[in-house]
C-alpha cells in the first residue's frame, strides 16, 4: 500500500507444512469471502523462495502433528539445522539492506508459534542488538462483531498494521522504528495496546475538527484482547491518521470566529495533535497525518456499509443505485501504553495462576519446565504492575489479601 524501499523492508515467513500443495495465486473465492483453505490463498504477490521457511516437522491441518505448544516451537529453534536455515535466509535479506532499521516479528500467541516467535526474537537480539524489534502478538477473534471470517478480521488487522508502521517505513519519514520503540517503552512498560477506527468515520466534505468534535469519546476501538473497552488516560501514544487531505483541517467561514479551538488550528496535523493533548493531558503523544488512504481493492474483502462512498467517507443516506465497491478508506490507528494493559496483563496472570498444571501434561512435556512457568508467571505480574495507577494498585492489594 505504501512505497517501501529495500532499506526498510525485511520479510521472512515461517510456516508449518501442509498436506496440500502450496499455492501463491489468489482464489476468486477470496474476493467474496468464500472458502479459503491455505494461508497462501490470501496472497496477491509472488514470494521469493528465501522469504519462506517451511517447518516440515508439523502440519497446520489435521487432528495430530500440529504445532500447538510453546515448548514445541521453542525446541525447533534449538535445532542447529533449523537455526542455520533461518540465519541463511535472514542474512540474505540483511545484506540487501542499505539502511536496516530493525525487525517486525508477527506470530500467533495461542499455539506453538509463540515459542518460535520467542526464540526468533532472542536470535535477533543477539545478532542485531542495536536494531529495533517490534513483536506483534496475534490471536483468533474472541468475539463476533460482524467479521466472522478470519479473512475479514485479518484484513482489518492488516490495514491497522500497515497504518501504524507507515511513519517509519516511508522514505520521507523523519522517524525510525527504534524511535517508536523508545518512545513507548519506558519505565518497564514493554507492551502496548492497539486501537483503530477502520474506516475513520468522516463525513464527505467535513473537516477533521468537525469530525472529532462530533464524538464525545475517542472514535476508535480497542483491538487487543481486553475486556475494558474505554480508555480514559495513557502514558504515551503514537497515532496515525491517513486518508484525510490537508485541506480538511478547517471548514470555518472567513471573518467568523472558529467554533472550537480545533477549528482554529492551521493544519490537519495541528488539529490532531491539539485533540490528543486535550483528550489525554499529560501523555507523551506523537501524531502523523498521511494523505494516502488505505487501499481496499481486491483481494480486500468488501464488508463495508452501503453508507460509505467509493473513497470510504460517510454518506448522508444510502445511494439510490447499487453501492459501488469501496476502493479506499481513511484509517485512524494508535499504539498506546495505558492503564488498560494492567487489566489485560493482571487478568491473564490471575487466570494462569488458577490453572491446574497437572491437567496440562502435554504442554510441559513439550519442553517447558514447571520452574520456568512459575518464573514467567511472576514476570507477568511484575509487568502488569508497571501499568498501575493508584486505583489499580489498591485493587491489586485487595485481591492479594483475599488470595
Amino acid at each position: 500500500m505504501f512505497s517501501v524501499g529495500k532499506a526498510f523492508a525485511l520479510h521472512l515467513c515461517l510456516v508449518p507444512g501442509t498436506s496440500a500443495p502450496s499455492r501463491l495465486a489468489v482464489s476468486q473465492d477470496v474476493y467474496s469471502g468464500g472458502s479459503v483453505q491455505l494461508w497462501s490463498d490470501y496472497l496477491n504477490v509472488h514470494l521469493h523462495p528465501k522469504s519462506i521457511y517451511v517447518i516440515r516437522q508439523y502440519m497446520h491441518d489435521g487432528d495430530c502433528g500440529c504445532l500447538e505448544a510453546f515448548g514445541q516451537g521453542e525446541s525447533l529453534l534449538q535445532d542447529p539445522g533449523c537455526v542455520e536455515e533461518l540465519e541463511d535466509r535472514l542474512h540474505f535479506y540483511v545484506e540487501e539492506c542499505d539502511y536496516l532499521q530493525g525487525f517486525q516479528v508477527l506470530c500467533d500467541l495461542h499455539n506453538g508459534f509463540s515459542g518460535v516467535g520467542a526464540k526468533v526474537t532472542e536470535l535477533l537480539c543477539d545478532e542485531y542488538s542495536g536494531k529495533g524489534i517490534l513483536t506483534w502478538g496475534l490471536t483468533p477473534a474472541t468475539s463476533n462483531p460482524g467479521a466472522s471470517l478470519n479473512y475479514h478480521s485479518s484484513a482489518i488487522l492488516a490495514a491497522v498494521l500497515d497504518t501504524l508502521t507507515a511513519p517509519y517505513r516511508l522514505c520521507s519519514s523523519r522517524g525510525s522504528m527504534m524511535h517508536l520503540a523508545e518512545m513507548l517503552n519506558f519505565s518497564g512498560r514493554k507492551v502496548v495496546a492497539a486501537w483503530a477506527s477502520v474506516p475513520f468515520p468522516a463525513l464527505r466534505g467535513c473537516s477533521l475538527p468537525d469530525t472529532l468534535c462530533a464524538y464525545q469519546d475517542v472514535p476508535w476501538k480497542l483491538l487487543s484482547s481486553c475486556r475494558e473497552q474505554k480508555v480514559s488516560r495513557c502514558f504515551a501514544q503514537s497515532v496515525v491518521l491517513r486518508g484525510i487531505g490537508r485541506e480538511s483541517h478547517t471548514s470555518s467561514s472567513p471573518g467568523k470566529p472558529p467554533p472550537s479551538p480545533l477549528h482554529a488550528c492551521e493544519s490537519t496535523e495541528q488539529a490532531l495533535q491539539h485533540y490528543l493533548h486535550t483528550v489525554f493531558p499529560g501523555a507523551f503523544s506523537t501524531s502523523h497525518v498521511l494523505e494516502q488512504p488505505c487501499i481496499t481493492l481486491p483481494p480486500y474483502p468488501q464488508f463495508f456499509s452501503p453508507l460509505l462512498s467509493r473513497q470510504g467517507f460517510l454518506l448522508d443516506k444510502p445511494p439510490s443505485y447499487s453501492s459501488p465497491a469501496v476502493e479506499s478508506i481513511p484509517v485512524l490507528a494508535a499504539l498506546q501504553s495505558s492503564p488498560v494493559l494492567h487489566t489485560l496483563l493482571y487478568g491473564l496472570y490471575k487466570d494462569l495462576q488458577k490453572l491446574n498444571t497437572r491437567r496440562w501434561a502435554s504442554f510441559f512435556s513439550a519442553g517447558v519446565e514447571q520452574e520456568d512457568f512459575q518464573e514467567a508467571l511472576q514476570e507477568l505480574r511484575t509487568l502488569s504492575e508497571c501499568y498501575e495507577t493508584g486505583l489499580e494498585a489498591d485493587e491489586s492489594e485487595d485481591e492479594a489479601d483475599s488470595d
